[in-house]
This record gives structure tokens, C-alpha cells and sequence, in this order.
């Protein structure tokens, strides 16, 4: 299937074909979505995201073949323009944090209502993040076993702030430092700070937190 111009492309893989068939038909009668390809695995769902070259790939984390986080890390690999979305009927602390650190742009539950998923896809469509700050902050407080981690953001320096949020870009020490125009050993000097100041023990706790504590951050 072609893709429509004007519109917002999308892949759509699950393995539940009920729930596939149900997903395709709201999204698709939806003005300004189109949906491309509907696949019952993550084998056929990267062959249509390599195919269609769709704007947005929404997925299962669990499914036959490829799981949707190794759809994803095919899609980095690869440089793929396709933004990714989970869509899954749980995803676990490790799940949560993988899919951050390798940059899914949302993440929804299964049990929400099918209106926010369509928000989910023009805010991602528009370039952002949708990554519910309440799975993020819980997921970070199991990992550290407190909840001051995003007040101790407010305490970092100002330099080790934008490399906080740049790693909540996806950005490797490399890549920060050159962004920065810093030698990449003077990064890391600033990620152990971080480390020791917000007592994150985790990179990819780390990413979930510089998110979390940018979706709670007061606009403009």
C-alpha cells in the first residue's frame, strides 16, 4: 500500500489479531492517519518499516520472530527515519528503560483509550516525546529505591544539566561532547558527577529521569 501524501504513515505489528485488525480500523478512519501495513510479527513488521518507510511504527514489545525492541534497535542500526511507538500490555522496568535509552518516542498501555493513542501519534508525528512521566517515574524509584532523583536534577550545574538532557536524547558521551565542543574524558568527568549527585546508578535510569524531569518541567 502506497502511502498517502498529507497524511501520517503508519506500520502497525502485533501479534493479537483481534486487537490488530481493531487498532487498524479506528486509526484508519481517523482524518490525517493512514495505515500502510498491518503485521502479526516483528520479522514482517521491520520488513514493512524497510519497505513503506512509514513516518511512525507502532508496536508490540513481545512478539514471534522480533521482539519490537529488537525491531527498534534494527531501525537505529540502520538509521531509519520511522519514529517507534509501544504499544503493549505491560512492559517491565528493563523493558521501559531499553526502549528510552534506544529512542522509542512512545510508549502507551494497551488498556488506554484508543483517543490517546492517536494523541500519542500527531505528538510524535510533531517531532515530540510521549512517554508517560508516571510509568517513567515508577520504573526509576523501583531502580533506585527513592523518589529524590528528580529533585536532585534541580541541584546539578548547569553544564551538567544540558548533558543530562542530551543523554535523554539518546546521545552517546561521544556524540555530547562533540555537540558540546568538550573532549569526550571531560564528559564522562561530568556523567560521574551526575552519578554521584542524583544517585541514579544506571545510564539507562538516567535517560528515564532526564525525560521524566522534562515532561514535568514547566513550558515556555
Amino acid at each position: 500500500m502506497k502511502k498517502d501524501l498529507g497524511q501520517i504513515s503508519l506500520v502497525l505489528a502485533d501479534d493479537h489479531p483481534f486487537l490488530l485488525e481493531g487498532i487498524a480500523r479506528v486509526l484508519g478512519a481517523e482524518p490525517g492517519l493512514s495505515v500502510v501495513a498491518k503485521c502479526r510479527d516483528g520479522v514482517e513488521g521491520l520488513g514493512a518499516i524497510r519497505q513503506l518507510k512509514p513516518d511512525i511504527a507502532v508496536l508490540d514489545i513481545a512478539m514471534p520472530g522480533l521482539s519490537g525492541l529488537e525491531v527498534l534497535q534494527v531501525v537505529n542500526n540502520e538509521r531509519l527515519a520511522t519514529r517507534v511507538i509501544f504499544l503493549t500490555a505491560n512492559a517491565t522496568d528493563l523493558n521501559i528503560f531499553t526502549l528510552i535509552e534506544n529512542g522509542a518516542s512512545g510508549l502507551l498501555l494497551k488498556d488506554a483509550a484508543v483517543a490517546e493513542l492517536v494523541t500519542c501519534i500527531k505528538q510524535v508525528s510533531n517531532g515530540s516525546k510521549y512517554l508517560p512521566k508516571e510509568l517513567i517515574s515508577a520504573a526509576i524509584e523501583r531502580e533506585t529505591g527513592k523518589r529524590t532523583e528528580l529533585r536532585h536534577i534541580e541541584e546539578l550545574s548547569g553544564r551538567e544539566r544540558e548533558i543530562l538532557f542530551l543523554l535523554g536524547e539518546g546521545l552517546a558521551n561521544k556524540e555530547i561532547a562533540y555537540r558540546l565542543g568538550l573532549a569526550e574524558g571531560t564528559v564522562r568527568i561530568h556523567m560521574h558527577n551526575i552519578y554521584q549527585k542524583t544517585g541514579i546508578p544506571s545510564r539507562m535510569a538516567l535517560i528515564a529521569a532526564a525525560l521524566a524531569y522534562l515532561e514535568r518541567r514547566p513550558k515556555g
